[in-house]
């Protein structure tokens, strides 16, 4: 069994907290992401569990082994970084056999786990080029093989597309998912680009500061951020917010911002003592049409951005800036006075001191599997 447990990690640089005490647990064979902004801690974290770096307090532990003070070569892990860090002087092969020449393996074991780990990754015909010879992309690949072919329980990855180009990123991307797929390593990614996290991760694990903030599956992530922090981090555009206090009309709850008043739906019920709070709602949620209605809000479309199937607005509403995402063929134009409808079921509701979310009962949201560090 390769599960990560890591209990209350707390890694500190001088008078910065890298890591908050926090606490995990990675299921065998998960494919977990971490994601957040530079300096948040991802890579921290990482190279704690990798065993790059030391914890001053916390514990590690892979499968029912506490790996805490153990160096990385006893920890059962395989690392892929940043850099493609392949040896230029070494063929594709040699690159890949590296660790098992280590290890003093049989020659036919080398050669063998080496084919296959270069048709896994599709790289069999460059088995004798040189890293000069090859793409950034078949030399990120050639990186992924050597990591994979010494069978680790745990793969760790350390933003590993990033120095690629859009296309390349889409294509590994793809490699990636099918990769795992295959082998079943519990794997640990880290990346601060949410498409990647969106589209590889089992499981997303949000940090700001150090701490996890929300760790959920990226569907329940995307749709019901735990936090404001989240949904204006997740999304592309982000999360819509609109700050307002909560009112009572004829028995519904709305949020009324400026002169804006904004239909709460009655699965929606928070506390009325919540104080001022704000509503999130992402721009494809968001109805825009040219109709009044007593649940409609009066806004002006700013700004018109063509983006192939779809056109991405910009949008006032009172004071507050919204974007909106509508077919290529709606009829918008710049300046137009337009109505606004919220899909009910969509939208969320944040306390506007801390940015939590309120459930039903006013409590912070998480779903299962999330974890609080």
């Amino acid at each position: 069994m390769s599960q990560i447990r890591l209990q209350q990690l707390r890694k500190v640089f001088g008078k910065v907290v890298a890591v908050r005490d926090l606490s995990l647990e990675i299921a065998d064979g998960e494919f977990i992401v971490f994601l957040g902004p530079s300096g948040c801690g991802k890579t921290t974290t990482l190279r704690c569990i990798a065993g790059l770096e030391q914890v001053d307090t916390g514990r590690v532990f892979i499968g029912d082994r506490d790996v805490t003070l153990r160096p990385p070569g006893q920890r059962g892990i395989a690392m892929v970084f940043q850099s493609y860090a392949v040896f230029p002087h070494m063929s594709v092969f040699e690159n890949i056999a590296f660790g098992l020449r280590l290890r003093r393996e049989p020659a036919g074991e080398i050669s063998a786990r080496v084919t296959a780990a270069a048709e896994l990754m599709q790289i069999e015909n460059l088995l004798d080029r040189f890293p000069s010879q090859l793409s950034g992309g078949q030399r990120q690949r050639v990186a992924v093989a050597r990591a994979i072919v010494m069978r680790p329980e745990v793969l760790l990855m350390d933003e590993p597309l990033s120095n690629l180009d859009a296309l390349l990123r889409l294509q590994m991307r793809a490699e990636l998912r099918r990769l795992h797929r295959e082998i079943r390593s519990t794997t640990v990614y880290v990346t601060h680009d949410q498409v990647e996290a969106l589209s590889l991760g089992d499981r997303i694990a949000v940090m700001k500061d150090g701490e996890i903030v929300q760790c959920d599956t990226p569907a329940r992530v995307y749709d019901s951020p735990a936090t404001r922090f989240v949904g204006s981090f997740i999304g592309s555009p982000p999360m819509n917010f609109i700050e307002g206090t909560l009112q009572r009309f004829d028995g519904t709850l709305a949020v009324v911002a400026e002169s804006v008043r904004i239909p709460l739906p009655p699965t929606l019920r928070p506390h009325t003592g919540a104080g001022p709070v704000v509503v999130g709602i992402r721009p494809e949620h968001i109805a825009v049409g040219g109709e009044a209605a007593a649940d409609a809000i009066p806004a002006t479309i700013i700004v018109v951005e063509p983006i192939g199937p779809q056109q991405l607005l910009t949008i006032q509403v009172g004071k507050t800036l919204l974007k909106a995402s509508v077919p290529a063929e709606s009829s918008i134009a710049e300046g137009q006075a337009v109505w606004l409808r919220f899909e009910p079921s969509r939208i969320r509701l944040m306390d506007a001191g801390s940015g939590v979310a309120l459930s039903d009962t006013g409590s912070d949201v998480r779903g299962p599997g999330s974890a609080r560090a």
